[in-house]
């Protein structure tokens, strides 16, 4: 299989802390289209894997290949150019504009000074911005909503669908369904389903129902580097899986 297959190709990665190997000489390939969820106990090297391929942190070693091209020297804000969007465990909104302006200021020609001076809502804006909220179930009357008053659910939403509006072909999320209620997770688990039409999705999550119910296909990691890979039901049953949950 030729690289160009994948979105991503995370090939002998390696990242050392004062000499401590954080991520281990790690493969990964993402398919385009493809939800993938990362599980693992804390510490596995899950989080610090994100901050790699966004280059929040700079690897010791090994390969990121995105769309076929490397990106290990490349700078963060050149990667979220390229198609890469990345949501943290918290929010990151603008609480005191509504739903629409937080969704219109994500827009790409708004985000740079010349861009924010210049930028005016045009027809085609405003139409991205209806068809983004309507997908995160923010649309119609809920976009005049400021969104400080948004439920936290809502306020997640809202978030994916600020990377939404820079139509990241990678998108990567760690744990999207924190202190979320049971509704707005089958609600989330919904709209990921529909979002990773068109990109590729990676999903850092601790619960194993909700994992169920979205990943196409499950990596385990364990100090650093790959345990097992596969479908939820086959990594369950990996005898190697339930010894490290069931040790920690």
């Amino acid at each position: 299989m030729s690289n160009t297959d994948f979105a991503l190709a995370v090939e002998d990665l390696t990242v050392s802390f004062d000499g401590f190997k954080a991520i281990d000489a790690l493969t990964l390939y993402i398919d385009r289209n493809e939800l993938r969820v990362i599980i693992g106990p804390n510490g596995a090297g899950k989080t610090t894997l994100l901050d790699l391929i966004c280059g929040k942190t700079r690897a010791s070693g090994g390969s990121i290949k995105f769309k076929n091209e490397e990106i290990l020297g490349v700078p963060e804000h050149m990667r979220v150019r390229r198609g890469i969007g990345r949501k943290f465990q918290t929010p990151s909104i603008y609480e005191n504009l509504t739903v629409f302006q937080n969704l219109e200021v994500s827009y790409p020609s708004g985000r740079s000074v010349w861009g924010a001076l210049a930028f005016r809502c045009t027809a085609e804006i405003r139409a991205r911005v209806e068809a983004v909220a309507a997908d995160i179930g923010l649309g119609g009357d809920r976009l005049e909503t400021e969104a400080g008053l948004l439920s936290h659910g809502e306020k997640q939403w809202l978030e994916i669908g600020m990377l939404l509006m820079q139509e990241p072909e990678l998108l990567m999320l760690d744990e999207p369904i924190a202190g979320m209620s049971a509704r707005e997770r089958d609600l989330t688990a919904e709209l990921l389903q529909r979002i990773c039409q068109n990109r590729a999705v990676i999903v850092i999550e601790h619960d194993m129902d909700f994992v169920k119910k979205i990943a196409h296909k499950v990596t385990v990691m364990h100090q650093g580097k790959i345990l097992a890979e596969g479908p939820m039901d086959q990594v369950q049953a990996d005898p190697k899986v339930i010894d490290v949950y069931l040790g920690h």
